[in-house]
């Protein structure tokens, strides 16, 4: 079954052609000109458009072009009581998928819908397998320390099953990557992932969202609208900061986990759909249940199978290879040779705590290559936005042997001494990316051009003052 959308001004041409098209058991609605044409096709989702190309408010080539800029996968018929060559080429240089002449046989329609249905059907999943390429590619789950093997082996266990899984861990770790990890190697594999970020949307957006609306629903809901639920039948919906959700989503999303079926936005109709849920947060969820604000129901509904990603400073380890592959994938993205990174500079982040884990260790690598030049990526490539610290997994005063600023004397620890090499590293390795211009290195440091000055004399750090 295929969602036509059939613009045509006529009302018993338009009648006739869509019963046609839904005893074959498509899915039709019907606009009466152009400019309602244009409004369904940018708040509904389609398969297919046929459209006439004479209309009393405007011509079909119009909708043909307006269909292939909102989106490049809809396949369009267009129909005409009137053939020329001229108008053929010009409708199939605009992008129409075929182009057939009235009056033609019911048949021959049904044939043309068909196969236009099986071209989006094919383009969609093209697109889809793309985007999942390239999540694969840019972001494999990388790492030898234990807790990462830890990771792997849970996605290998869960994978097949159909349980929810609660994915938890900070800002940055890579949730978003275990989730699809987990529908990789799942039976639903070939079916569509499907992620939505919950906390970028209002509460009643979020409800559209995920379980679509009827017309009327809302101030704006103009047209019916399928919700991500829908779009994800027989694959995966990715809830990334379910945290967020508003308790009514909440209630609706255990109906869903519950009994398998969901209603829309203003709606009274239960609708039945299979769809596996995958669900991440960074916020303690355990809390927020105890506080009142998340369902303990849901939570427990959740937290079938849960995976939770160490934060990178637990598993600096896992930075050197971590790093060769983000800087393979970034030099290919940039177009430009590879360039391994200085020994002294890899120490200086496994020394750096990374609050934003490995997304921000993405960051430092490509600014690196943007902003540094040479053949290799030194410590001062990378200007470390807070004081380098040693990663909070290490124990003990020589805990951190790779940070050269770090040492243990005979008579214990000399921390005033490391933090005064720390800082005189740090204000360093700012002046250098900031061109020895003070003024600048002072607002990446967060600190007073008085202050900074101070430093650099006491320290002896190099930099030319800039008036």
């Amino acid at each position: 079954m295929a969602r036509i959308l059939t613009i045509e001004d006529q009302p018993n041409m338009r009648r006739i052609i869509a019963s046609n098209l839904v005893r074959a058991g498509h899915e039709v609605t019907e606009a009466a000109g152009v400019v309602e044409g244009h409004d369904r096709i940018l708040h509904e989702d389609f398969d297919t458009v046929i459209v006439d190309q004479r209309m009393s408010d405007g011509e079909g080539l119009e909708i043909v072009a307006y269909a292939r800029q909102a989106d490049a996968t809809l396949s369009v018929v267009m129909l005409t009581a009137v053939a020329t060559i001229e108008l053929a080429v010009e409708a199939m240089r605009q992008g129409a998928f075929d182009f057939l002449t009235k009056p033609f046989e019911p048949e021959v329609l049904l044939s043309a819908v068909r196969r236009a249905s099986e071209r989006t059907a094919l383009l969609r999943e093209n697109c889809r397998l793309k985007r999942e390429v390239r999540l694969l590619e840019g972001n494999s789950i990388v790492g030898s320390s234990a807790a990462m093997q830890t990771v792997r082996a849970t996605i290998s266990r869960v994978a097949p099953a159909n349980s929810t899984v609660l994915i938890t861990g900070e800002t940055g770790t890579g949730k978003e990557l275990v989730a699809w990890a987990i529908h990789s190697q799942s039976p639903r594999a070939a079916k569509p992932f499907v992620p939505v970020n919950c906390a970028a949307f209002t509460e009643s957006l979020l409800e559209s969202e995920l379980f679509g609306h009827e017309k009327g629903a809302f101030t704006g809901a103009e047209r019916s609208r399928q919700g991500l639920f829908e779009a994800a039948d027989q694959g995966t919906l990715f809830l990334d900061e379910a945290g967020e959700m508003s308790p009514t989503a909440q209630a609706k999303l255990l109906r869903v986990l519950t009994d398998g079926q969901i209603m829309r936005v203003g709606s009274t109709q239960l609708k039945k759909v299979s769809v596996r849920v995958l669900v991440a947060t960074h916020r303690d969820l355990v809390a927020m249940v105890e506080e009142g604000r998340f369902r303990r129901d849901l939570y427990y509904r959740l937290a079938v199978v849960p995976v939770m990603i160490p934060p990178l400073r637990e598993r600096v380890e896992d930075i050197p290879v971590l790093c060769e592959v983000l800087s393979q994938h970034i030099a290919r993205e940039l177009k430009v040779p590879q360039r391994p990174i200085a020994p002294e500079a890899m120490a200086n982040l496994q020394c750096y705590d990374f609050p934003g884990n490995v997304r921000e260790l993405r960051n430092l690598i490509e600014r690196a290559y943007i902003l540094s030049s040479g053949d290799c990526l030194s410590p001062e490539s990378f200007a470390l936005p807070v004081v380098a610290s040693p990663p909070t997994r290490a124990k003990g005063p020589d805990a951190c042997a790779t940070c050269p600023a770090l040492r243990a004397t005979p008579e214990g620890f000399d921390l005033p001494e490391f933090l005064e090499g720390v800082e005189r590293t740090l204000i360093g390795n700012v002046l250098a990316a900031a061109g020895g211009t003070q003024a600048e290195a002072a607002r990446r440091l967060g600190l007073s051009r008085s202050v900074l000055s101070y430093k650099v004399a006491k320290y002896g750090a190099n930099g030319e003052e800039q008036k």
